[in-house]
């Protein structure tokens, strides 16, 4: 049941062959048993089974709402959600209950979908890996490949060692593990800088980042504007394009949203590549790039073109400003969001009542993280008077830049571009959080963060294993607005591929015992 695709659940649920409420109770019943890969902050479980009983009622009289009708779906929790609380995996917003929905989240419920709960993320969307959240980091499903307990554990079970599980990728990697581990069909991201296509890279899920305006940001709490756009994550790149079609669209509570209607579409099954011209940008041959991603983006090349593809290779020559430049931008228009949360309107605050200014600086100090933090000095720094033109008004002229080696490489006649999504597959804990934050995100999104100050649309399908038996993914970025282009490409790859996102499963042995003897705490 399980693991059938969105779009077959959803065709299974109008025929009667599915019940939405045993859906619901198998997916419940997986979110417990997966409990110790820290996905969700908040299982919404009497929320989601009276949507469930209410999809019910519905199928009895041939009344369903929508494609989505009675599917479990999960989002971020830094989306906001009426009456379900909504944290950012912050200290700062522990308790807060916003009073409204997202709108992505609004046209989910419109459609009928059942919302499982919130998943976990690094706090405020500030990191790689998911593993800077209050409620404790997020495990990578595949952690428990037998592949990889025989490659780094040697005989021992996982219950012997549980120390050698990798990261999730970040920052939505509450979502990613929640798609991965099949506790719910479809989860929402964010992605400002790669949020969305790094932890689906890793835990061998389908990950897009619409085009900017596409998809309304109204209730998804900001990091950067500028860039901040709701992702999707799904098993398949069909599921992909179905929810893409609900959540697109101009919001009148989003002025960037664009103005014309969105063309809703479906994949073909049987796509020809044959006409497509797809671009290898030279600059992506990045340092550290892993020999097993660096053969798999040959491979897929030469597939390509064995199909009938022309493939060239480009220049996108500002591409090594690109991380110094999203550095700079990013902590800025985070230290300006982040003056929001003060303590005085909602969210935490310090009791400390010397004067105003020791209030703010000690709800702040214990609000955020060290991450943050950071962030947030970092940002004010570069917004000094003195420092502004320098860093600020100089990053968004080679933002400029980076954005028009794009428009000039789709000029030329390129349909999509092909890239690593990662450097390689995930990284062990213990090795990951060694590095500091920025140094990890610098690595983690070099390929990804790109698209995003273009504003152009990106989405990244699992490609295989690595030896070590954890998912390697090939990111497709396309033309703005060109997202039916760019979900066929991905299609068309993903049939080569032909990878399944539940295959963990075959190998994940003693499930009882890892839950039992996990050491991170159960929020649910």
């Amino acid at each position: 049941m399980l693991g059938m695709s969105l779009r077959e659940a959803a065709a299974a649920l109008r025929c009667g062959q599915l019940n939405p409420i045993e859906l619901y109770q198998k997916c419940l019943s997986l979110i417990k048993e997966t409990r110790f890969l820290n996905a969700y902050i908040n299982v919404a479980e009497d929320v989601a089974l009276r949507q469930a009983t209410e999809a019910e009622k519905r199928f009895r009289q041939g009344k369903p709402l929508g494609e989505l009708d009675g599917i479990p779906v999960a989002v971020k929790d830094n989306f906001s959600t009426a009456n379900i609380e909504t944290t950012c995996a912050s200290q700062m917003l522990k308790g807060y209950i916003p009073p409204y929905n997202a709108t992505v989240v609004q046209k989910l419920l419109d459609q009928g979908a059942v919302l499982m709960g919130k998943t976990n993320l690094d706090e405020f969307g500030m990191g790689s890996g998911s593993t800077d959240s209050i409620f404790g980091p997020v495990k990578n499903p595949w952690s428990y490949s037998k592949q990889y307990r025989e490659k780094n554990s040697g005989s021992r079970t996982i219950a012997d060692d549980d120390s050698d599980w990798v990261i999730a990728g970040g920052s939505s990697g509450g979502s990613a593990v929640a798609v991965s581990s099949g506790t719910c069909f479809v989860a929402l991201g964010s992605d400002t800088g790669g949020s969305t296509r790094n932890p689906a890279s890793h835990c061998g899920v389908v990950g897009l980042k619409p085009t900017y305006g596409l998809v309304s940001r109204h209730g998804l709490i900001p990091l950067v504007n500028s860039m901040d756009v709701p992702g999707i994550l799904a098993r398949c790149v069909d599921d992909v394009a179905t929810v893409l079609g609900v959540l697109a669209g101009h919001d009148p509570l989003d002025s960037t949203t664009i103005q014309d209607p969105f063309q809703t579409f479906t994949l073909p099954d049987d796509i020809d590549v044959t006409n497509l011209c797809v671009g290898i940008p030279k600059e992506y041959h990045a340092p550290g790039l892993s020999t097993e991603t660096l053969s798999l983006w040959s491979r897929t090349a030469d597939l390509l073109e064995d199909a009938g593809a022309k493939v060239v290779e480009v220049s996108l020559p500002h591409t090594r400003y690109s991380i110094v430049c999203y550095h700079v931008l990013c902590t800025a228009e985070v230290a300006s969001n982040m003056a929001r949360f003060d303590g005085l309107e909602y969210g935490h605050r310090a009791n400390v009542e010397d004067s105003t200014e020791a209030m703010y600086s000690a709800t702040r100090r214990e609000g955020f993280n060290d991450v943050v933090r950071g962030r947030i000095l970092s940002g004010n720094f570069f917004l000094l008077k003195q420092n502004y033109e320098k860093y600020f008004l100089k990053a968004q002229k080679v933002r400029r830049l980076i954005a028009d080696d794009f428009v000039k490489v789709f000029k030329s006649g390129v349909d999509v571009l092909l890239t690593p999504t990662t450097l390689g597959d995930a990284a062990p804990y213990e090795d990951f959080i060694q590095e500091d934050n920025r140094t990890r995100s610098a690595q983690e999104d070099v390929f990804t963060q790109c698209a995003n100050m273009a504003g152009v649309p990106a989405i990244t399908v699992p490609a295989g294993l690595s030896s070590r038996g954890l998912p390697l993914g090939l990111q497709f970025i396309g033309q703005a607005f060109r997202e039916q282009q760019l979900l066929s490409v991905a299609k068309w790859f993903e049939k080569q591929m032909n990878f399944c996102p539940l295959d963990f499963y075959k190998h994940l042995e003693n499930r009882d015992i890892c839950q039992r003897k996990s050491n991170i705490a159960s929020l649910l």
